[in-house]
């Protein structure tokens, strides 16, 4: 074992007392984080506007700041962008991460000089966990691959701004930086299927041990260096291949295919960071769930996915959650955003300790005819069938059908690329419809009472999602398709990829 390695296992040990703190000490722990934001932010302008001084409980926070996604908070956050200071947090953002929203276009999401070592932590301790637990820590010593945004940076108003995979870049440890690749010049290649392609030449002759990345995207990588290697599987090009990384979306429905292309079932490490903090990280491969990250800057508040568009919606810290409850995620942070629905739905697995797992988007849902279907419960249906049946998931999408040809009841409509088959698409789309009827109950009524008929599967051609994203010039980075739409934009975008239709 390398020196490196056998540091890390000690710095591991070291670490993971420091976790054992957090497991033990969530509500205690979150109440200081509030005390410690709200004190921070008083003299603010959204302090002032809120009258943050005057606040001495959660409850006082609920009265005075109201829960708002990114657009209703835009008339703080483009003062925030333009440059002024104090606005939302004490003097202005170290960075601005540009992201982009489903119905905000381009936004810009302050990191400040205290959120942003959080980052850095916990994607640290994510991989320091594993260490501790199993003993594994040889990848250390190898290369390490993090297929991630651009890091060359712009400015705005004298504040740097990039993807947050780019501005991560930039902080990567420093014991780690002569292992990890790709280059400085080859990361900056703003075209992704070129980056992948110079990716691929720079790292195919590598000691690669780690590949962290966004599921879809990462396959592309494997394609790519597995045909340029003669078909190869990725163990025969990287031997010591041992840890894969990954967040952004669920791994489950992109499992046996990456692991068909590796050639074995890879450790995986899930976690769960975004813009806005990182978030949750699996701490442990014998639990279920990732661990609540309760002492990074982040005061969180859950609001049940049933309420979240009431009027007056229950609203709820840790302290009260329950278990296998899905939550709308609220957020407040040491960048100064407060009361901010970040749109994911979060269902806790555990609470001692806090562990959650991501179970979609709190605007991801079919609800055409008050069936609300989520992502997890289509993604579970799916993949049940398709373990059960040997097939084959690339990648899905489903929107409903509210206007089919005259005489028929409305349906679900599933866009599935597969890398196998079924050997029957519709005896296949018939189990998945009763897979999802067991998931769902209400979508189980509409179908016992002939308000809708059992789900429709288009089968697409090879490509078809990379084709689709690449048309929409959102191939690569951080950007993934929705699971599910109460709309038709991306559905009737697919439609000219069906090859085969069950009906």
């Amino acid at each position: 074992m390398g020196l490196k390695a056998s540091l890390s296992k000690v710095f591991a040990w070291w670490v993971n007392r420091e976790l054992n703190h957090i497991r033990q000490n969530g509500v205690s722990l979150q109440q200081k984080t509030f005390s410690d934001l709200i004190f921070a932010a008083k003299n603010t302008i959204f302090g002032k506007d809120h009258d943050f001084s005057s606040i001495e409980s959660y409850e006082d926070f609920k009265k005075k700041v109201p829960v708002r996604d990114y657009e209703e908070l835009r008339l703080y956050i483009d003062r925030v962008v333009q440059g002024e200071k104090d606005v939302m947090w004490p003097g202005k953002p170290a960075y601005l991460a540009k992201t982009s929203g489903t119905t905000s276009g381009v936004k810009y999401i302050p990191i400040s000089k205290e959120s942003m070592p959080e980052h850095i932590k916990a994607a640290r301790n994510a991989l320091l966990s594993y260490i501790h637990e199993t003993g594994n820590a040889e990848f250390v010593g190898g290369k390490m691959i993090f297929l991630q945004g651009s890091p060359v940076l712009a400015e705005k108003a004298g504040i740097q701004t990039g993807r947050l995979s780019g501005i991560v870049a930039h902080h990567v440890p420093g014991y780690l930086q002569k292992n990890r690749l790709p280059s400085y010049n080859t990361n900056s290649i703003e075209d992704w299927e070129e980056k992948v392609d110079a990716i691929v030449q720079e790292t195919q002759n590598e000691d690669m041990r780690l590949i962290s990345g966004i599921p879809p995207w990462c396959q592309m990588y494997f394609d790519k260096l597995s045909a340029v290697n003669g078909g190869k599987k990725i163990k025969d090009i990287f031997p010591n291949f041992k840890l894969y990384v990954h967040g952004g979306v669920n791994f489950e429905p992109y499992r046996a295919r990456m692991e068909e292309t590796i050639g074995f079932g890879i450790d995986s490490i899930e976690t769960y960071p975004a813009s806005e903090g990182f978030i949750a990280f699996q701490d442990t491969r014998t639990e279920k769930g990732l661990l609540l990250m309760v002492d990074a800057g982040i005061f969180y508040e859950f609001i049940p996915s049933e309420e979240y568009y009431n009027e007056d919606p229950i609203r709820i810290n840790l302290k009260d959650v329950e278990l296998d409850k899905n939550y709308a995620l609220i957020l407040n942070t040491s960048a100064g955003l407060w009361g901010y629905s970040l749109g994911d739905t979060v269902k806790f697995v555990s609470k001692n300790p806090y562990r959650i797992v991501v179970t979609g988007r709190i605007k991801h849902y079919i609800s055409a005819f008050g069936e609300h279907v989520i992502g997890e419960e289509v993604e579970q249906a799916l993949m049940s069938v398709a373990a059960e049946e040997g097939v084959d998931v690339i990648e899905f999408t489903i929107a409903p059908q509210v206007t089919p040809a005259s005489g028929e009841l409305p349906f679900h409509e599933w866009f599935v690329e597969f890398g196998k088959e079924p050997n029957n698409l519709a005896d296949f789309a018939l189990k998945v419809d009763k897979a999802l009827q067991k998931k769902n109950i209400y979508y189980t009524d509409l179908i016992e009472g002939n308000i809708l008929r059992p789900l429709v599967v288009n089968s697409l051609k090879k490509d078809a999602f990379i084709n689709y994203m690449r048309g929409q010039g959102k191939l690569g980075g951080q950007n993934k398709v929705p699971r599910l739409s109460n709309d038709r934009k991306i559905a009737d975008e697919l439609k000219q990829y069906v090859v085969n239709q069950t009906r």
